[in-house]
């Protein structure tokens, strides 16, 4: 695994690790925040190996860890053994999806009143296949997502072939920042979507950290807008 790097001085730090999926091979992210609180939140985990466990316990106490969407919950169980102390929350739907999985609470469109002060949450309604729980990180004006939009290039790291056919032939999503597949099959509450987006693009981001593929750093919020033209469009034609 590629080593925890520091993305916001002292204040977020990402890990990148590998995932294999349905024959396609790409990375994912896991996000650790230091709230002002000085402890820390972890976002999307992965896998935590001893060295991961190391270089996170050099940063803080972890107090949280946050499973945000609804592929983002494999690596939980891994972190609650190497942060025991720490509470868990889910993204709603995973508790059916995992009925194994444990956890402390469900996240919703509130903040917890422990990271209010950093952090702004809106829980993405509005589709059948995926929804996933939002963040905004005020300190540093970054939006957290999972999958609500991923964005591979020519320049993106450990991608394979299969991958690269499908988001250029079938889901034309190569250079071209889109909702994952799930989300533009799924969404069957357009005015619920558009609802959950709008409170989202309400908010001051400069930049946004993804899950999947390479971080937009510049034109953030233009770029949000682009990729979620269909379900903004179809609420207000209906």
């Amino acid at each position: 695994m590629k080593n925890l790097y520091e993305y916001q001085k002292n204040m977020i730090w990402i890990k990148e690790y590998p995932i294999h999926y349905a024959g396609t091979r790409f990375n994912s992210r896991m996000t650790i925040i230091r709230l002002s609180s000085g402890s820390l939140f972890i976002h999307s985990p992965c896998e935590i190996d001893e060295d991961t466990k190391i270089a996170v316990e050099k940063l803080g106490r972890v107090e949280f860890i946050v499973a945000p969407g609804s592929y983002h919950h494999l690596y939980v169980n891994s972190a609650q053994r190497a942060f025991p102390e720490a509470e868990t929350f889910i993204c709603p739907g995973i508790e059916r999806k995992n009925p194994e999985i444990e956890f402390d609470w469900l996240l919703g469109d509130r903040p917890d009143e422990r990271w209010e002060d950093d952090l702004e949450q809106v829980l993405v309604r509005g589709n059948k296949y995926i929804w996933e729980v939002a963040f905004y990180h005020k300190a540093t004006k970054s939006l957290i997502l999972v999958d609500l939009i991923e964005n591979f290039t020519d320049e993106t790291a450990d991608v394979n072939w299969t991958l690269e056919l499908w988001f250029q032939v079938v889901f034309r999503m190569w250079d071209n920042p889109k909702p994952a597949p799930e989300y533009q099959l799924g969404w069957k509450d357009r005015e619920a979507a558009s609802k959950s987006l709008k409170k989202i693009l309400s908010w001051d981001f400069e930049r946004i950290i993804l899950s999947h593929g390479d971080l937009i750093e510049e034109n953030a919020k233009s770029v949000a807008i682009h990729a979620w033209r269909r379900p903004l469009a179809s609420s207000e034609n209906t």
